[in-house]
C-alpha cells in the first residue's frame, strides 16, 4: 500500500478555561484553544497544560488530541466570511497537507517524537456553535460532514509547529473518518461498515451495533 505524502503541523493549540453560559457541562469549557510556542509533551490522553472540562463528552484515550485541516477551515473561513484562527475548531493539531476526513480508523501518524493513532470523528454539540456564535453550526457542520480525526497517544513524546505529520500505517478495512461520523448522524446504511473497524472505540462498535440491528429488525420481511 502506498502511503500519502507527509503532511505538516500549522500549530499546536492549547485549551485555556472559559466559563460561559452557552456550554453543555456546569458552565465552563476548554473548546477555546490557541497557539503556543515551542515544543509540546503528548502523554497519557492529552497534551500537557490542555484543558478539558467537559470530561464527560471530551478527552480520554480516545480523545487525547484532536487534528483539524487547515484546508477544510479554509472553506469555513469562505462559507461565514470571517477568518477562523488556529485553534477554532477546539483542535489542538492545525494541519496542512493532511486528510483528516479521509483519514483511516486505525492509521497512525508519526508527528515529532511521538506516535498518534486516529480514533474517531468529532460529533458537533451547542458548546461549539456558542463559541462559535453561529446558531445553526451543528445543522451546517454535520451537514458538511468535514469533522477533523480524533487521536490516541500510541507513543509519548513531544510535538511542534512544523512538524512533519507521516502516516506510517494503514490499515487494510479502509473505514474513514467521514464514513464513521456519516454513519452516526444520518447515514444509516454506512452501519455495517464500522463493524469492519476494530480500532473504533468501543462506544461507537456498539452503537453502531445497535444501528444495524434496528435496521435489521425495520426492514420488510420475506412473504
Amino acid at each position: 500500500m502506498t502511503l500519502p505524502a507527509p503532511g505538516v503541523v500549522e500549530s499546536v493549540n492549547i485549551g485555556v478555561l472559559r466559563v460561559v453560559p452557552w456550554t453543555q457541562s456546569v458552565g465552563s469549557t476548554g473548546i477555546d484553544k490557541r497557539p503556543v510556542p515551542g515544543r509540546v509533551r503528548a502523554e497519557g490522553v492529552g497534551l500537557v497544560g490542555d484543558v478539558i472540562a467537559d470530561t464527560k463528552n471530551h478527552g480520554g484515550y480516545h480523545q487525547a488530541v484532536y487534528a483539524y485541516a487547515r484546508e477544510d477551515a479554509a472553506w469555513w473561513a469562505a462559507e461565514l466570511d470571517r477568518e477562523v484562527p488556529f485553534g477554532a475548531f477546539g483542535e489542538n493539531l492545525s494541519t496542512s497537507g493532511v486528510d483528516c476526513t479521509g483519514a483511516v480508523i486505525g492509521e497512525r501518524w508519526e508527528v515529532g517524537s511521538t506516535v498518534l493513532e486516529v480514533s474517531r470523528p468529532r460529533i458537533p454539540c451547542r458548546t461549539f456553535a456558542g463559541f462559535w456564535d453561529v446558531p445553526d453550526l451543528v445543522k451546517r457542520f454535520t451537514r458538511r460532514a468535514v469533522p477533523g480525526a480524533y487521536l490516541r497517544i500510541i507513543e509519548e513524546g513531544d510535538l511542534g509547529a512544523g512538524d512533519a505529520v507521516r502516516i506510517v500505517h494503514r490499515p487494510d478495512h479502509g473505514v474513514t473518518i467521514g464514513e464513521v461520523f456519516r454513519a452516526l448522524t444520518g447515514e444509516r446504511s454506512l452501519a455495517p461498515r464500522l463493524l469492519d473497524a476494530p480500532e473504533l472505540p468501543p462506544e461507537l462498535q456498539e452503537r453502531a451495533r445497535k444501528l444495524v440491528t434496528a435496521a435489521s429488525a425495520n426492514s420488510p420481511q420475506p412473504s
